[in-house]
């Protein structure tokens, strides 16, 4: 789980920060410490689901704030994705949004 973990962050971050004169955002940028494979490694071992939810809800207000917000359709659909990875409560129940969510932010890129 920790793999798709890391690239939704690292999807959400370049949707947020990458800009096309600048080099791409690469999983070991500074701006992914706080989102690597290692850290959610341990949360996923721990089974910190609400830990998880903050680390990725960070990252999809900022991926949300770059395509425009809820006002604009792809907003309204991360929006959609997002709250259902919220409303999980068991490891187990996040595999299924999450993976929704990746697909969406690479589709998106």
């Amino acid at each position: 789980m920790e793999t798709p973990l890391e690239t939704v962050a690292l999807f959400s971050l370049k949707l947020a920060y990458e800009s096309a004169d600048q080099s791409p955002i690469l999983r070991d940028d500074l701006v992914m410490s706080d989102y690597q494979r290692d850290v959610f490694g341990i949360l996923v071992r721990r089974g910190d689901v609400e830990a998880i939810q903050l680390k990725v809800d960070e990252c999809l207000a900022l991926a949300l704030d770059a395509v425009g917000g809820i006002e604009k359709p792809l907003g309204r659909e991360l929006k959609r994705l997002a709250i259902s990875f919220g409303d999980a409560q068991t490891m187990e129940q996040l595999d299924a949004p999450l993976i929704a969510i990746k697909k969406y932010l690479k589709d998106i890129l």
